[in-house]
């Protein structure tokens, strides 16, 4: 695995103030954080500014997406090899914004290995967990779609399915680790999200429109384990 864990990750998606020079300056904030915290945050911009951010900054860089095309024809297709070379250390797959066929998910975290990417597939349900732990990703991340977006973080509203979620996957492949997301938004969250047995957690919109970025960042390291 590339990444470092525990983790807190960053998606910028497509929210304002997150791109070109004005998501690099966002970036440097986010890295003088974990430098002054101890934390570990992993950012995920878009995927033009992968190389930007992944050569300005020290921040461990992922992807929001990618393909799981060859080197070849693929007009308008995200090559791994790209993905990998612009910087990213890992990319994210299936994210309920952007849902992928099993099969799919089964080929992209093959192409991930081969290219030396961590896989990071995004489940909303045990069930789901259960049918990718097979093509052994390097994490998944439990979320529950109702809850992406708003102040109702799972940590909060669903511990017990949190902590079944985490056991569960611990029996069908002890590798694979396990991020929860969605309405993530404080150091509580964070803070339950740990003590709930996840091995890394997260937030877009949380962070991304924040007023104040660095007091809500500088208090979710400050809860690390």
């Amino acid at each position: 695995m590339n990444l470092e864990y525990p983790y807190f990750q960053i998606n910028f998606k497509v929210y304002p103030g997150t791109t070109g020079e004005d998501g690099l300056e966002f970036a440097r904030l986010i890295e003088r954080v974990e430098r002054e915290t101890g934390a570990n945050f992993v950012l995920t911009p878009q995927i033009p500014d992968i190389r930007l951010i992944a050569e300005e900054t020290d921040l461990t860089v992922t992807a929001p997406y990618m393909d799981a095309v060859e080197p070849g024809r693929g007009m308008g297709r995200i090559l791994p090899e790209t993905i990998r070379e612009a910087g990213a250390e890992g990319v994210v797959i299936n994210h309920a914004e952007n849902r992928e066929t099993l099969a799919d998910l089964a080929r992209k975290i093959e192409r991930c290995r081969e290219v030396g990417l961590d896989s990071i597939v995004c489940v909303d349900s045990i069930a789901m967990g259960e049918a990718v732990a097979p093509f052994d990703p390097d994490s998944v991340v439990f979320e529950k779609p109702e809850d992406i977006s708003t102040d109702r973080a799972i940590t909060q509203t669903h511990p017990d399915l949190v902590r079944e979620f985490i056991d569960v996957m611990a029996s069908e492949n002890e590798r694979t680790k396990v991020l929860v997301g969605g309405g993530i938004g404080s150091a509580d969250d964070v803070r339950l999200a740990f003590e709930q047995g996840a091995d890394a957690t997260g937030a877009a919109s949380a962070v991304s429109l924040a007023d104040d970025p660095e007091t809500l960042l500088t208090e979710i390291g400050n809860v690390f384990p």
